[in-house]
């Protein structure tokens, strides 16, 4: 790469609303940069459209909180999408008591803990009638479960991490590395290990297809990339949903009282929702829209969570650098996890410096229109939730109008993992 080459087109790029940038930028005036944003009719439409997505199927929808990490946005779900939504999807136990304390009930806690202070938590929570149940894969986590409800005289309640990764011939492994449990037999024995345990119920089962919910299939340019991913998601689908309905009938007829089958995500939410084992999908990044989640076939989410940075400098002039920036997502590191500049349309950051901590450079376009210092550029984040690791606050923006704030966790003082 040499210096001031552009990354090039790639997969998060928003298509561009006509006057978006102009709104935005009279909305944002005199505001302390940088800050991030959420746009709320485009937040609002997400909700709504998430719910048309399951008015055929009867399906209610979790949502999941890591994507959002904002109590008020969390509440707003369910205010703006009503009875279609139900329950809350959490990342971590502490996170659950914290909701738990702001009035949220109904809890799958999406990832496994043997932490003795998470199960005291947990205990405390059914202490206090509130229905939570802790993600397990395996007897470790049974048995931590056991012997924390014992001590507490409280029953606790399990959700069971089902693997769907696709698995073609053996050969490879397409999707998350999760659960160990893949199989009806392997799910059986975990039931059957469960019911000689005191305190612990099975009472849901978790059947997540990342490698379906998390890729796009529709990206612009890329015709026989698309082709592909959806020919894999279509032998998958095939191949996951039967044996999803397999897994589950086995467990029930195991003695597992479970009650809801949950899967998916905001890619996969109209073939997740067309299984008919599954009770609940689950949607958390569809709300924010961020960039990786711009290009899909049978889903559209509409970009509502943004962030701006400042104009400080003209190096060159083709070139201007924000103060700030460097808001690079999590995962295996690649040009896809950097922040996409989005208004004004057209600009490019550069690849031998990417999104900087301090300074983030930006090629422009040609007949750009001049940028100034002070001037707001506007960006999304690759992910959704952690743009909110970076900011005390979200600023509620309708129109050209700033018409709240929105304090995320780490404005109320809460880092969770």
């Amino acid at each position: 790469m040499t210096a001031g080459r552009a990354f090039p087109e790639r997969d998060g790029n928003v298509q561009p609303i006509p006057g978006q940038y102009e709104r935005y930028r009279i909305a944002l005036k005199g505001e302390r940069l940088p800050l991030a944003f959420v746009d709320l009719d485009h937040f609002d439409r997400n909700v709504c459209y998430v719910a048309e997505t399951q008015a055929a199927t009867g399906k209610t929808i979790r949502v999941h909180t890591k994507s959002l990490r904002c109590v008020e946005m969390t509440r707003r779900v369910f205010e703006i999408g009503g009875a279609a939504y139900r329950g809350l999807m959490t990342f971590t136990v502490e996170e659950t008591a914290h909701l738990a304390a702001q009035g949220f009930d109904d809890f799958i806690i999406a990832y496994p803990t043997v932490q003795a202070s998470d199960l005291r938590i947990l205990a405390d929570l059914a202490r206090g009638g509130k229905n939570a149940r802790l993600m397990v894969d395996s007897n470790e986590h049974l048995d931590a479960l056991s012997a924390a409800a014992t001590a507490a005289g409280v029953t606790l309640r399990a959700c069971v991490d089902i693997d769907m990764s696709y698995r073609p011939a053996g050969l490879t492994h397409l999707g998350t590395r999760r659960s160990p449990l893949r199989t009806a037999d392997a799910a059986a024995r975990l039931v059957e290990h469960a019911r000689a345990l005191p305190g612990v119920e099975i009472r849901a089962v978790m059947g997540y297809e990342a490698h379906i919910a998390s890729l796009g299939d529709a990206v612009p340019g890329k015709t026989l990339r698309n082709a592909a991913a959806r020919a894999l998601k279509k032998r998958s689908i095939g191949e996951l949903t039967p044996r999803r309905g397999g897994v589950v009938a086995r467990m029930r007829a195991a003695g597992a009282a479970i009650d809801i089958v949950n899967g998916g995500g905001s890619g996969s939410l109209r073939s997740t929702g067309a299984d008919p084992c599954v009770t609940e999908v689950t949607a958390g990044s569809a709300f924010y829209a961020p960039a990786l989640f711009h290009h899909y076939q049978d889903v559209s989410f509409t970009p509502a969570a943004f962030f701006a940075l400042q104009v400080v400098r003209t190096p060159a002039p083709s070139i201007v650098t924000c103060l700030g920036g460097g808001y690079v997502a999590s995962g295996a590191a690649g040009p896809d996890k950097l922040p996409v500049p989005v208004y004004p349309e057209g600009l490019r950051l550069i690849a031998l410096e990417g999104a900087g901590e301090v300074q983030t450079p930006l090629a422009l376009p040609h007949g750009a229109p001049p940028l100034r210092p002070g001037d707001p550029v506007i960006f999304q984040h690759a992910k959704a939730g952690e743009l909110a690791e970076r900011f005390d606050e979200l600023v509620l923006v309708r129109g050209e109008t700033v018409i709240g704030r929105a304090r995320t966790y780490r404005g109320e003082g809460r880092c969770f993992l």
